[in-house]
């Protein structure tokens, strides 16, 4: 028994761990850390910062919530830049009554245009936050927090427990918070450093099989040498909710928003908000060209700040990408065959509710590669597609367009084997 429990054991211990590892960005994380920067009489002032080291995957609307456990009695005595949603039991305080007193505080981002005294570094974006690869510099949340009954010094001050991260929804499992060596800061002036007083980090890494029961998008394919369409699969982001499903686009009222958030899909045999179509347009002496449509097929949900990846071992010779931003992504150096596309400002990054102007197209030439480029046994069509960090559902590489002259040769060269031999029969009788 030992013997049968042992793999078995190894091999769910293997899926577990396996569940957040993501192929493309196998570094990919949110890391929240705290920052200590001053004492106060009965506790701390710490800076709270989320930086999401995802490549691709960002944090959208309605943004992220955070939560944790006090390891003692703390009670959040003021916030900036960020708000507990619970004040929770404060009755024992007379006079100064804090932010919150609850054990378990659940933290979420100021939205914009809030007072300027209540606004911090990096805040007030509504918990939206961009990839790191589509834009550094918008992929960081910060918030000012101010803890009493903590301990004033780092021998009684205990780090909180129980860290979770939705980002919007679920999907993210935090680790343990860590103290670690004291962060360094530069003044404005770039002469002086000054450091944290002491500092922690939490580690949350995501994974798709947590988020959703059901995949979130799929891919369908065609080309200009098949007039064959390969449809998603049916029924690839599940059918459990085709009871729902809106089959009338001019329905009044289905584009206003719910306070749940519930989504709202367009009937199609896929079931799925979106759609991902790659067609395989033109293909000339040295290059070839590809175009990209992403279709939202959901009437309450806009995709902002949305990424596409596509893994493809041409886009290693990508020539030129059109009403796109294109970013290579190297997550092994030996290996360049991924690659992130994402909407331009002010132009196509909102990929807006379905309806005539739910969705976003573009078009890519490709330089051939002579030792590897073909159109035959499906080369031309992705290994992967993700849309907001999600992998997509392809459809079974035996159903994808095929070249109609290799079913020609074949039937060619299957007439042949069957004339050649009475040919010879006939050469012999008549020589």
């Amino acid at each position: 028994m030992i013997r049968i429990a042992v793999p078995i054991v190894s091999l769910l211990l293997l899926f577990t761990c396996a569940a957040a590892y993501d192929p493309l960005d196998p570094t990919g994380n949110i890391t929240i850390k705290w920052d200590i920067v001053s004492w106060t009489a009965d506790g701390y002032t710490a800076v709270v910062t989320l930086n999401n080291f995802q490549l691709y995957r960002h944090i959208m609307n309605p943004g992220w919530t955070m939560g944790w456990t006090w390891a003692k009695k703390e009670v959040i005595w003021a916030m900036n830049g960020a708000q507990a949603t619970e004040q929770g039991d404060c009755s024992k305080f007379k006079g100064n009554i804090p932010h919150s007193c609850k054990k378990t505080p659940t933290v979420v981002d100021l939205l914009p245009g809030v007072p300027y005294n209540q606004q911090f570094t990096n805040c007030c974006k509504g918990g939206v936050v961009a990839a790191w690869g589509q834009d550094p510099s918008a992929a960081v949340s910060q918030f000012q927090i101010s803890v009493g009954q903590a301990g004033t010094s780092n021998k009684t001050v205990k780090v909180p427990k129980n860290f979770t991260l939705l980002g919007p929804g679920p999907g993210y499992t935090c680790g343990p918070a860590k103290v670690v060596p004291s962060t360094k800061f530069l003044t404005p002036d770039l002469r002086r450093k000054t450091q944290a007083l002491m500092t922690w980090n939490v580690t949350c890494t995501y994974s798709q099989f947590l988020a959703r029961k059901h995949p979130s998008c799929c891919v369908s394919l065609s080309s200009f040498y098949n007039d064959t369409i390969t449809p998603c699969p049916s029924c690839a982001c599940g059918c459990e909710n085709k009871h729902t499903c809106v089959k009338i686009l001019s329905m009044a009222g289905i584009h206003k928003p719910r306070k749940d958030n519930t989504s709202l899909l367009q009937c199609t045999h896929h079931m799925c908000p979106v759609r991902v179509h790659w067609h395989v347009k033109t293909n000339y002496k040295e290059y070839w060209r590809v175009k990209v449509s992403v279709t939202n097929f959901n009437y309450r949900m806009n995709y902002t700040l949305w990424t596409l990846v596509v893994q493809h071992p041409n886009l290693n010779n990508v020539t030129q990408v059109f009403s796109f931003d294109y970013k290579p992504l190297v997550p092994y150096e030996s290996i360049n065959d991924t690659g992130m596309f994402y909407g331009m400002k002010f132009f196509n990054d909102v990929l807006m509710e379905a309806g005539p102007l739910g969705n976003v197209q573009s078009e890519l030439l490709l330089q051939k590669d002579a030792n590897t480029f073909s159109l035959r046994q499906g080369w031309a069509f992705p290994r992967k597609v993700y849309f907001n960090g999600d992998e997509c559902i392809l459809p079974s590489p035996d159903s994808y367009p095929f070249l109609p002259n290799s079913g020609r040769k074949s039937d060619f060269l299957g007439l042949w084997s069957t004339l050649i031999p009475g040919l010879l029969l006939v050469l012999l009788c008549f020589g």
